[in-house]
């Protein structure tokens, strides 16, 4: 049970419901029950309680209040004016009991529910369930973009725990199962009349049922979801108009092993703070990656990879950035438990991680460029998106994962610079990662080459034809060609840089100090910055 203050109480009240015009003598103890009192009666026992006097009002509560101050209450709520309440107020002072004043014209259950979801708020089972219906919607309703179905998923009673949403495309079983929670009885005869209910149990594989039009059903796609050997319940595919795609056993698998996770990890009532994202805790060193390893059942001493996934600069900005991104993570979840059920998904720095463990060997980048790119694929496909998928490099096994992170972050940051490759790993953008760790270290750094820092912040021109003539691999023609400048004007620009600042930009090491300033300030004056 929650312990709450009036105050706490007090901030969830809309403006104008109710004012505290006593406060009690204990402010700070807490509320850890409430009462509702009827005028009539005899035998409150109020004491440490917040208590609503129902029934009367002003003057009238007196008696009422005389009473209950035998056993003073912590705060007492009544309704009234303060004209009405001064005899009140005194008397509720004396014993150091608080007074609400409620409006007159006040709904009693709203603070009611109020006080009730502070005081004694929903049970940890209820919290759980809540959580649980989220994370079951969201994957139903995932999996039905991804193939194009109407999608239901039962508990192994055949109860409707969710379902995606609704269209006028699904046929009068499901509409009957939605509106009662569970499958119609006859319904559920016919299907083990026809024998899926019998092979849903003995496989994990997708079990098809034909459409029979004379029995108003369509075409079915099912899987159960199994924990252990046992079944948690089924997830239902129907086809709307289109038929089945060829990914859809593919997709489905990825779903039953995400809703199978969720209905473990409801019927075992996991702490709702051990729903929170494993990904930080298996990112921050190899003792939080073992605690994990050992709680989920995951062998830790296997290869391990990690994917960053995020959307680009430009989509992250977008008024449904927010939805997106939880969409997002739920359509990589699918995919990633498809390819290995125990990997771990969720949001780290405001990407999307995928962890993949157990891999057979340090050998599969090909098969994880082909996950990279089928989430990829998908997220343009279903969400409207374009994220970037950096696959990072493999890690020996998960005790090491932290070791890659700060590398695919990197990678991911490079693709979304260039915004030309929608999945790459570390050896497509090797050398552009070294050279941004490189400027961004420099730009860590206090020193700097003062002329020449002094001429790129006070003449532009100078300093965009610098910057063009590095773009150029230090080309004068092609600088020229680039600004449409004649080869003349170039070189005495680059002379007169040269002469100013001393350096010399045929010698490596100058050049390279040269490149780092031009670097530092080209991203210092982006609107200045205008690409060839």
């Amino acid at each position: 049970m929650a312990a709450a203050t009036v105050d706490d109480i007090l901030s969830d009240l809309p403006l104008g419901f109710a004012s505290l015009i006593l406060r009690p003598s204990r402010a700070d103890s807490p509320i850890e029950r409430f009462l509702i009192v009827d005028a009539d009666d005899e035998k409150a026992e109020g004491r440490g309680a917040f208590v609503l006097l129902i029934g009367v009002r002003g003057r009238s509560a007196l008696p009422a209040l005389r009473r209950l101050l035998k056993n003073p209450p912590l705060v007492l709520a009544v309704k009234g004016s303060p004209e009405d309440l001064g005899e009140a107020e005194e008397l509720l002072r004396a014993a150091g009991t608080g007074l609400l004043l409620v409006d007159p014209a006040a709904d009693w259950d709203r603070l009611l529910s109020i006080a009730k979801d502070r005081i004694q708020p929903p049970s940890y089972q209820s919290e759980v369930l809540t959580l649980l219906e989220e994370d079951l919607f969201a994957i139903a309703q995932t999996t039905a973009r991804l193939t194009s179905s109407h999608v239901v998923i039962e508990d192994a009673a055949n109860k409707v725990l969710a379902y995606s949403t609704v269209s006028n495309d699904i046929d009068e079983l499901r509409k009957a199962s939605i509106l009662a929670r569970r499958g119609p009885r006859k319904y559920e005869l016919l299907l083990k009349d026809l024998g899926a209910y019998r092979e849903l149990h003995r496989t994990r594989l997708p079990v098809r049922v034909p459409a029979r039009p004379q029995d108003g059903l369509r075409e079915r796609v099912a899987i159960s979801l199994f924990a252990g050997d046992r079944i948690m319940g089924y997830i239902w595919l129907q086809e709307t108009g289109e038929g089945f795609g060829a990914d859809v056993d593919y997709v489905l698998t990825g779903s039953a092993a995400r809703a199978s996770a969720e209905l473990i990890r409801y019927r075992n009532q996991q702490s709702v703070h051990m729903r929170e994202d494993r990904i930080a805790r298996v990112l921050s060193g190899p003792a939080e990656a073992a605690a994990t390893a050992h709680s989920a059942k995951i062998p830790a001493d296997h290869p391990t990879a990690l994917i960053l996934i995020g959307m680009s600069a430009a989509e992250a900005q977008a008024d449904d950035a927010a939805l997106k991104h939880g969409e997002l993570a739920n359509l990589a979840s699918i995919h990633a438990a498809a390819y290995k059920p125990s990997a771990i998904v969720g949001q780290f720095k405001g990407d999307t991680a995928v962890i993949i463990p157990a891999l057979q060997s340090a050998n599969a980048e090909a098969g994880l460029r082909s996950l990279a790119e089928a989430i990829v694929r998908d997220a343009g496909k279903h969400l409207g998106i374009s994220p970037y998928a950096a696959v990072g490099p493999i890690a020996p096994d998960l005790l090491s994962i932290h070791s890659v992170t700060g590398k695919t972050e990197a990678l991911l940051g490079c693709m979304r610079r260039s915004g030309n490759a929608p999945v790459a790993t570390l050896d497509e953008f090797e050398v552009e990662v070294l050279f941004r760790e490189a400027v961004e270290n420099f730009t860590a750094s206090d020193f700097r080459h003062r002329s020449l820092w002094a001429l790129l912040r006070g003449d532009h021109e100078l300093a965009e034809t610098l910057r063009s003539y590095f773009e150029a691999s230090l080309d004068v023609a092609e600088c020229a060609q680039r600004m449409k400048l004649h080869k003349n004007t170039v070189y005495y620009r680059i002379s007169k840089v040269s002469r100013v600042t001393g350096l010399n930009f045929s010698d490596p090491r100058h050049s390279l100090v040269a490149l780092l300033h031009i670097q530092e300030w080209a991203g210092t004056h982006k609107e200045h910055v205008a690409k060839p």
